[in-house]
Formats: C-alpha cells, sequence, structure tokens
C-alpha cells in the first residue's frame, strides 16, 4: 500500500524538482545545452561551460527562490549577450574604471533580460535586493561607504530597463546621483540607444568614464589596436609577396618555411594569450558581478567600502599569541577564580539555567518526534486507516519523518576581553557562556568558547619593535594580539568548565581588535567537519587600540571589521549572529541584536539561536527586518 518504498522517498531530496527546473532554465536562457549547472554550498559563481548556484535549504521560502533564479538568469544572461573578446578589448586599464566598466557590462546583460523576460527581470530585482539588504547599503552615510560602481551600474540600469533602483540601494546611489549626473548624464543617455551592441555600448563607455574625468585610466583605444592589427596585416601580405617573387632564392635559403613557420607560432601564441584572458575575464566578472547577494567587487579602488586588499595591515605579528586559558595561568589560580566566578553568579545562574532548559526542551522535542502528515507514500498512517476504507483510491494516507535540523552542528561563542567588559559584562558573560555550553552540549551540539584582547595597553612590543625602526608612516595594527581558547570545540564542558573564571584575572581585559578577532575564530570554524556552522559574538563596543588608531585613520580597525563580516556575510557558509551590549552592532552585522543591560545577555542568547534552530522563526525574523 506505500506504493514506493522508504528508501526511495527518503534519498529523493525535496529540493529536486526545483534543482531541474533551474538547470534547464539557466541552460535555455544562456543557449547552451551542454552548460553544466551545480548546487553548492560554496559561493556562487561561474567559469567556462559552468554556473555554480546556492544550495537550496529543506525548506525554501518566496524570497530565497526568487534569489536563487535571479542568480541563476544573471549568469545565464553573461553566457548568452556577453562577448569575452570584445570585453577584453575595450575594457579600461585603471582599476576604478575598470571596475565601474565591469558593473555597467553586468547591468546591460541583465537589462537585456529584463526586458525581453519580464520574470527574469523581477527574479534579477529580488537578488539586487537582497544583495544590497545584506550588505547594509541602507546604512551607508558617506561617500567613502558607497561604491562608485554601483551607484553608476543602478543609474545605467535604471535607465536601460525603467524599473526602480532596488529600496535598499537608494541610499547608496543618492550620495553619487548629482556627481554622477553632473558629470556624464548626457554620455550616459546615450547608452540606452546602443544597449543591443556590446561593441558600441563599450565604446560610449569609455566616453562616460572621460566625462567622469577618468580619462588617464582608459589606457589605449580599441580603434587605434585595430589600425595596428591592419597595418601589421599589410605588411605581412607584403611580405608573402615579395617571398613570392623570390621563391627560387627562398627555397634555396629556407626563408618561406621559416616565415610561414614564424607566423604559425605568433598566431597560436596570440590565441592562447586571448582564450587565457578571456578565461580570466569571465570568471573574474562573474564570480564579482554574480556572486550570492552581498558579493560585490569592492577591491583596490578609493570609491567602495570595502577596503583594498592591501589596507589593512599589520605591522607584526611576531609578538601575538594564541594561548589556551590553562596556560595563562595555574591550574590552583583557574580553581579560585572558577571560584569567585560562581559566588558571583549565584542569583544570576537560575535564570540562566531556566533560558537555558526551555532552548534544551525545544531542541529535544524537535529531536524526539517531527512527521510530515498527509503525504501520497510513506509510512502509513494508523489515524487516517479510516480515509483508505471510505475510498480504496485516497492518496493521502502515508507520514514521514523529518531530519532533525539541528544535529551536525557547531557554534562557536566570540567574547569581547576588552578593558570596558570588566566588572558586571564580563560576569555575566562567561556565565551565559559556561552554561549555554552545558545545555547544547546535552543535545548533541559541539561548542567553542574563544575570547580576545591584547597583551598591553597602548602597544606592546609590536609598538616598541616600531619605535625602533623609526616610526615608518601608517605602520598598521601597532598592538600584540592576545587570543584566548577557552573551550574546544571537541573538549567536553566539564574539562573547560575551570578555564571561563580566567575571565575574572584582574589585568587580563585590555583593549579589542574586533576584525582580526572575528578573522580568526571564522577560519577556525571553516576547519570544523560540522555541515552546520554558527559564530555569535559578543561584545559592547567597536573595535578600540590607542596605539593602532593614533598612528592611522580614526576608522582604521572599524573598516576592517566591516570588510570581515562583509566577507563572512556574503560568501561563507558560517551563519554569523551578534549581540551588542549597551553597543548598537546593528550597523555592521546583519543579523544582530542590541541589549542595554549585561542582565539581558541570556535571553538574547538564547533567543537568537533558538532562532536559528527554528526555521519557522528563522522566516519570521527575516520578515521582521524585511529580507526579501
Amino acid at each position: 500500500m506505500a506504493g514506493t518504498s522508504n528508501s526511495s522517498v527518503k534519498n529523493k531530496p525535496a529540493s529536486q524538482p526545483f534543482k531541474q527546473a533551474m538547470g534547464s532554465t539557466v541552460r535555455a536562457i544562456a543557449g547552451e545545452p551542454e552548460l553544466e549547472v551545480v548546487f553548492s554550498p560554496d559561493k556562487p559563481g561561474m567559469t567556462s561551460g559552468r554556473i555554480r548556484l546556492p544550495e537550496p535549504s529543506r525548506t525554501m521560502t518566496k524570497e530565497e527562490v526568487a534569489v536563487t533564479r535571479g542568480l541563476g538568469d544573471s549568469m545565464a544572461l553573461r553566457f548568452a549577450c556577453h562577448d569575452p573578446a570584445v570585453h577584453s578589448k575595450h575594457i579600461p586599464q585603471g582599476e576604478n574604471a575598470r571596475s565601474i566598466f565591469n558593473a555597467v557590462e553586468q547591468a546591460r546583460v541583465e537589462a537585456l533580460g529584463a526586458i525581453r523576460m519580464p520574470g527574469a527581470g523581477d527574479n534579477i530585482d529580488a537578488m539586487l535586493e537582497d544583495r544590497y539588504f545584506k550588505g547594509n547599503f541602507s546604512e551607508v552615510s558617506t561617500k567613502d561607504e558607497a561604491p562608485l560602481q554601483d551607484a553608476i551600474a543602478l543609474l545605467v540600469r535604471e535607465r536601460l530597463t525603467g524599473r526602480e533602483i532596488p529600496q535598499s540601494a537608494k541610499r547608496l546611489v543618492d550620495l553619487w546621483k548629482s556627481f554622477i549626473e553632473e558629470k556624464a548624464d548626457h554620455e550616459l543617455n546615450k547608452l540606452v540607444t546602443r544597449m543591443d551592441d556590446q561593441v558600441a555600448f563599450s565604446k560610449q563607455m569609455r566616453d562616460v568614464l572621460t566625462s567622469l574625468d577618468m580619462a588617464d585610466e582608459l589606457g589605449d583605444d580599441p580603434e587605434d589596436d585595430d589600425e595596428s592589427e591592419e597595418n601589421q596585416q599589410d605588411q605581412d601580405d607584403r611580405s608573402d609577396n615579395s617571398g613570392d617573387m623570390q621563391e627560387d632564392q627562398g627555397e634555396q635559403e629556407g626563408a618561406p618555411e621559416d616565415m610561414e613557420l614564424s607566423g604559425e607560432e605568433q598566431e597560436t601564441g596570440e590565441t592562447e594569450g586571448v582564450n587565457s584572458e578571456m578565461q580570466d575575464i569571465s570568471e573574474e566578472d562573474m564570480s564579482d558581478q554574480a556572486e550570492e547577494p552581498g558579493e560585490q567587487d569592492r577591491r583596490d579602488h578609493p570609491f567602495s567600502n570595502h577596503p583594498p586588499a592591501d589596507e589593512y595591515r599589520v605591522f607584526t605579528q611576531a609578538f601575538d599569541e594564541i594561548i589556551a586559558a590553562e596556560d595563562l595561568c595555574d591550574q590552583e589560580e583557574l580553581d579560585r577564580l572558577r571560584g569567585f566566578l560562581d559566588k558571583q553568579l549565584a542569583s544570576l545562574s537560575g535564570a540562566v539555567s531556566r533560558l537555558a532548559n526551555r532552548l534544551q526542551r525545544k531542541l529535544m522535542a524537535q529531536q524526539n518526534r517531527s512527521w510530515d502528515f498527509d503525504l501520497e507514500e510513506g509510512i502509513i498512517d494508523s489515524a487516517r486507516l479510516h480515509r483508505v476504507v471510505i475510498d480504496p483510491l485516497q492518496p493521502l494516507a502515508f507520514k514521514w519523518e523529518n531530519d532533525t535540523e539541528f544535529r551536525d552542528t557547531v557554534v562557536t561563542l566570540v567574547i569581547d576581553n576588552s578593558g570596558s567588559m570588566r566588572g558586571r559584562p564580563i560576569t555575566v558573560a562567561a556565565t551565559c557562556a559556561d552554561i549555554l555550553a552545558r545545555t547544547l552540549e546535552r543535545c548533541g551540539v559541539k561548542v567553542e568558547i574563544l575570547g580576545f584582547t591584547t597583551k598591553a595597553w597602548k602597544g606592546g612590543q609590536s609598538r616598541e619593535a616600531w619605535l625602533k625602526e623609526g616610526k615608518p608612516a601608517t605602520p598598521g595594527r601597532l598592538n600584540d594580539l592576545r587570543h584566548i581558547i577557552y573551550k574546544s570545540a571537541d573538549a567536553p564542558w566539564r574539562r573547560a568548565k575551570r578555564n571561563l573564571g580566567l575571565m575574572m584575572r584582574e589585568g587580563l581585559l585590555k583593549e579589542n581588535i574586533d576584525g582580526e578577532a572575528l578573522d580568526w575564530a571564522h577560519k577556525r570554524l571553516l576547519g570544523r567537519p560540522e555541515r552546520r556552522r554558527i559564530l555569535m559574538m559578543i561584545s559592547d563596543g567597536a573595535p578600540v587600540d590607542d596605539c593602532t588608531l593614533s598612528v592611522n585613520p580614526g576608522n582604521y580597525l572599524e573598516k576592517h571589521l566591516r570588510n570581515v563580516i562583509a566577507e563572512i556575510e556574503n560568501r561563507s557558509p558560517v551563519e554569523l549572529i551578534a549581540i551588542g551590549i549597551g553597543h548598537d552592532v546593528t550597523r555592521y552585522y546583519s543579523r544582530a541584536v542590541t541589549i542595554v543591560d549585561a542582565e539581558e545577555l541570556a535571553g538574547a542568547m538564547t533567543d537568537q539561536l533558538a532562532d536559528l534552530f527554528d526555521e519557522k522563526s528563522s522566516q519570521e525574523y527575516g520578515k521582521r527586518h524585511g529580507r526579501r
């Protein structure tokens, strides 16, 4: 009566029909029947003959479906409407102009699809809205935080398609709109009549860049290259004629054969060079311009809020340390500090434990039993057998047990160990981490607890080394990092319990360089074997290191933190959440909550984790924050 065996039901993912439909659609739009379309947890991208899309979640929302379709449509249109050879020929040499040229070309191919296929245009709209929402572009306040290439590409898209600028990107565009239109309004309007011809469009874009005072970044004129090639061809023809006229003499000396071989070698070399360049451009353009939401090329130019790769520097890492908590002091002192922590938390631990137990009950309830009913195949549902008696052809009399969502998961808690956390905040943070680790361990979820601070106030040995070298300008980070492992993910809670008392040690808490600490914790998570990885940051303020900020720009550490957050949120499989204690961290993190008092930390931590483990809660979170 089951119709299909249980194994076949279990082995067929619910997302398989969606994947098959996406693959067929992408190949049809691209006009490439052999195009390989794969789904992976890795970042989306494309290479020659292959498109990689994000792996669908078990229960896809309408918004997620639209975003994934938008990514697929965008990449397929790149295959269908973009000629890499033409792009390579006209692309500017300067980094600023090049990034604008790439972004506008992607806007052109997406505009062609949006005009010819309104459904694809709607999907691309959803993808762009999600991208700029996750990039937190609605919060930008200065041009330094707003990438110029994105603003120009969005304005061009608006003129080509008539579609509105994504809501989350309007602030970004408004910061640059008057500047762009004052400089190049007339030249931008000419793009509309040239959008179907990539050559004409590319030439007009070079005129746009000239109007934006970027003529010095354009490099050689492509038309000059054409003339040069024609002249070279004429010389080759004349050489061939001369060789024919002296055939007898040439045969004796072997000149024509040598010349012909040389020509073949030169042609082969040129072809390989062009193919290599086309491959590079294809990968670079699509990985940068058609990445998953939020993944934008913001590198190596001053117009973006993503610092160039070499902007954040570390003067020296020779004095940094990553150290286990038990190596910072002896076991006897750890026991004393843990006893002090327990004494401080006699009144707080009860409330935290109740919250943790509530989280545990929710997880254990999911673990014990969760079923889908009214299925056409699966296990016979005895409660619905009367349907079969009444109607033997009744198909909806089966059920199937769902997989537990939170199994095979690791959670990393990163706790700010800066001086401003001294007192009640660090005490509450230590207790919450302790009880939460114990709770999640009972449910089979591994937990890692990390802390970050510096070894000295206002610079340590790194600063001394800088002084000895004559104080070179803009040296970068000038303090000695101290990253502390309180509990590794594989260590049981009972063995690591005493380590958390170290946070009570006088003199431990100093300054905080959040960006490098977050990057360190993220890299540790990427090395874990678990399928689901969650990173929770707990901090009470923006990154501060007086020594570093005294010899670098005032927002030096903050910009680096934004860079790291964007990298994790937009390009990493790790799920990042943050809790700010008395400090608004929502302007940095897409998924964050700010609490006024440290006493609220336990509730915030358990609520955030419960939301992640509860799919319905996660969907409600996205709706509350306007995510599309």
